[in-house]
């Protein structure tokens, strides 16, 4: 009788095991449609990215991977309905630059970005342009560094708003270059990029899919490129780190599903996804846009995640920011 009834528990939890919904193995998935969440609206590149992985994992699991954008709260509101899905990898993130500042950024989140999700692999990384209104006599890193030590708090820079991306770039430059400058804050990019250009603002970083119609319309003009290198996409441009060694700030992208989805699934996602990030076709595409694939393992994401967090983390401080 005892040894009945010690073994009663584990047949109680095998049985919940195989009836549970999670309990997938990775060799039927996935046998229906699965639903990548993008957390900001159509036509960006966490957006673009988003549909490119969602091709490639269509093509190579013979199931459709389709892109569901829910924008909102930098990126918040996306990620909270991932936070909550059921995890059997039916529900899946394509999380942007704004998944390792918002814990910093926002006093509370409706999620914790570590403990709720599973990495399964790191996307890619992607360059921002600084750029600035063609009067500004700046033409390179050092020029700019030098006329903000000579006009403390006199020039103005546009971002989409405080915390994102551009900001938090701005401000590491001020912050490792030891300046100051002057925060417009707007609500998105558009209308930021539209107040530099007309020369109501005198500096905007912001990416290259925004940037290069302008620069090559000559409405802006690129002074610095916030990779450690050169781009090859504007190999003229200097990069940041040649008047502040050591200044990186890349944009990066996350594929990530909910904490609990079963190992075996993230296994077979994240060894498709880094296959698709590797084919030529995909290093091309994302080479046009200054981007660059990365495709790292689940657990090197997961150490990128935390670095991520901890450097935006310090900049988030130092600078303020305050979520919108």
């Amino acid at each position: 009788m005892r040894i009945q009834l010690k073994l009663i528990p584990g047949l109680l939890f095998t049985a919940a095991a195989l009836l549970s919904p999670t309990a997938q193995s990775a060799e039927t998935y996935p046998s229906r449609t699965v639903r990548i969440i993008v957390p900001s609206a159509p036509g960006g590149s966490v957006d673009t990215l988003g549909r490119l992985v969602a091709q490639k994992l269509s093509t190579s699991l013979g199931q459709q991977f389709v892109v569901e954008n829910r924008p909102g709260s930098g990126g918040v509101v996306g990620t909270e309905i991932v936070a909550k899905a059921q995890p059997d990898g039916y529900t899946l993130l394509m999380a942007y630059h704004s998944h390792v500042i918002n814990p910093t950024l926002y006093k509370k989140l409706p999620f914790d970005t570590v403990k709720d999700f599973i990495p399964i692999t790191q996307v890619a990384v992607q360059p921002l342009l600084f750029n600035v209104h063609p009067s500004l006599p700046a033409n390179n890193p050092r020029e700019l560094l030098n006329l903000a030590k000579a006009r403390p708090g006199q020039i103005l820079y546009g971002s989409a708003g405080s915390g994102s991306g551009g900001h938090l770039a701005t401000e590491m430059f001020a912050y490792m270059g030891g300046v100051k400058m002057t925060h417009v804050p707007y609500k998105g990019a558009s209308p930021a990029l539209i107040d530099v250009i007309a020369g109501n603002t005198q500096l905007m970083v912001a990416t290259f899919i925004a940037s290069m119609g302008h620069i090559n319309g000559g409405r802006l003009k690129a002074v610095g490129v916030s990779s450690a290198k050169r781009s090859t996409v504007l190999p003229k441009v200097p990069a940041i780190s040649e008047a502040i060694p050591g200044f990186e700030a890349l944009v990066s992208y996350f594929f990530l599903a909910p904490a609990g989805t079963p190992n075996d699934i993230i296994q077979k996602l994240s060894a498709e996804s880094i296959k698709g990030l590797k084919a030529p076709d995909t290093v091309e595409r994302l080479a046009a846009n200054s981007a660059e694939p990365v495709a790292s393992t689940p657990a090197e994401t997961a150490k990128v995640i935390q670095s991520e967090m901890v450097k935006w983390g310090k900049i988030v401080q130092v600078s303020g920011a305050k979520a919108n």
